[in-house]
């Protein structure tokens, strides 16, 4: 079948388009019971699935195996705070690249410094300040997509006419995951920079089983 490729980019722009970080101030600043914080991610992320229909953003056996491996910090007799949803939140971006001991050394620090701290510098501040940047940087990474597609375009142009849709597509994604791996290795070599200044042992890498 053949593949529109003028409609294949802007369905990726579109896409990126879609994407809409939850503000803090949108998230209710009394405690909520677990169902209420499962609901509430739900009509938030679900856009941002790959399978809207199907896809879990978060089940009850997830947040438990967070509590449990301290990625968050338990519940307060049974609910959650704000500053455990904004947790949640950074989990849910970081869990399809980042191994949950890598999630667990990157957090912790965050948790014992700004979560339920009683200060005008709080968690939220902290969350604020970062997605404000990731926001900014939406524009950035559709000219690089964009950019990628173009040079895509321009390759295997001496292969089989009936290969040669496929092949373009196939360099396009080679060069999307060539970027993801690096800077996964990026962010990988800075979580070990930052477990060896805190002196702590290196956990055992490897993905949890908090799918579920």
């Amino acid at each position: 079948m053949t593949i529109n490729i003028e409609d294949l980019l802007n369905s990726i722009q579109e896409s990126l388009d879609r994407i809409e970080y939850i503000k803090a101030e949108d998230i209710p600043d009394m405690d909520l019971y677990m169902d209420q914080v499962t609901t509430f991610m739900e009509s938030h992320l679900r856009n941002t699935t790959r399978d809207p229909a199907s896809d879990k953003i978060l089940t009850k056996t997830m947040i438990n195996n967070y509590a449990k491996n301290d990625l968050i910090p338990p519940p307060f007799k049974k609910k959650y705070t704000k500053d455990h949803v904004l947790l949640l939140i950074f989990i849910y971006y970081y869990k399809g690249i980042l191994s949950i001991s890598d999630i667990q050394e990157l957090l912790e620090p965050i948790t014992d410094r700004f979560f339920k701290n009683g200060k005008a510098y709080d968690l939220s501040r902290v969350y604020e300040e970062v997605f404000g940047l990731e926001r900014e940087q939406k524009d950035v990474l559709k000219a690089d997509v964009e950019e990628k597609f173009r040079k895509a375009q321009n390759t295997f142009e001496d292969a089989p006419a009936e290969e040669r849709e496929f092949l373009k597509i196939f360099s396009f994604i080679c060069m999307l995951s060539f970027d993801v791996y690096v800077k996964r290795l990026l962010v990988e070599k800075m979580i070990d920079g930052i477990t060896d200044r805190r002196g702590g042992d290196k956990r055992i890498k490897g993905k949890g089983q908090e799918e579920k």
